[in-house]
């Protein structure tokens, strides 16, 4: 009669699970013990039943030992599996570090020959290093000195513009704050002082000056002697 494959499954009697459990148990040691036997290895099993009963077997003196062992070496490859990422990101790292290093070399090496392109132009446009320039490199050098030379002088003007501007600006204020002090000291001053161009003689000095002063048209005449009595 053959026998049926059997469906791996939880048996749900419980009758009938006991029964399993208690028919498979011992060929699994027995198998444990073989493979031990046989292939020279460190074997250990263990078992709880459902109601927590234990069964073990360990091809070594003492299970223990060989739990330990399993620890030692389950820690070890965990180390070891550590050990392998932080290599992997440690060459990630270097391989972004070394490709950084290369772009900001070549980044530098650009930026030496742009300086250099520079100076050799800086060079050229003061007059310098000309003989191995060409007619039309020359016309074109000339070109853009007139260029700069147009906005150096229209920027010239512009500032010129800008302090005349300014100093019409001030001279207006200088005018309008005198007008205003003028104004502020008219009043406490003759009339006199404030038109210049009239005469400054008193009227009654103009008198006395008219009384005594000799008639110029009368004859001069000198007399010698003794003055009459």
């Amino acid at each position: 009669m053959v026998r049926g494959k059997v469906q791996m499954r939880r048996i749900e009697n419980v009758t009938s699970r006991q029964v399993t459990f208690s028919k498979r148990r011992p060929g699994l040691l027995k198998k444990a013990y073989e493979l031990s036997v046989l292939c020279d290895a460190e074997v250990a099993t263990i078992i709880f039943s459902q109601k927590g009963r234990l069964y073990e077997f360990s091809s070594n003196s003492e299970i223990r030992k060989t739990i330990d062992r399993y620890r030692r070496s389950t820690n070890d490859a965990a180390t070891y599996q550590a050990n392998i990422k932080q290599n992997i990101l440690d060459g990630t790292y270097k391989e972004v570090y070394i490709r950084k290093q290369m772009r900001l070399k070549q980044e530098t090496t650009n930026m030496e020959r742009k300086i250099e392109l520079l100076e050799v132009s800086l060079r050229k446009l003061s007059g310098q290093c000309l003989g191995s320039c060409s007619m039309d490199e020359i016309q074109e050098i000339g070109d853009q000195l007139e260029r700069s030379l147009s906005s150096i002088r229209e920027r010239k003007a512009q500032l010129f513009n800008d302090q005349i501007r300014q100093l019409q600006a001030k001279e207006r204020s200088l005018k309008e704050e005198n007008a205003k002090l003028l104004a502020k000291v008219s009043p406490s001053f003759p009339s006199c002082l404030a038109n210049p161009g009239q005469s400054t003689t008193h009227p009654r000095a103009t008198t006395i000056h008219s009384q005594s002063s000799p008639s110029t048209d009368g004859e001069t005449r000198l007399f010698i002697g003794l003055p009459k009595s």
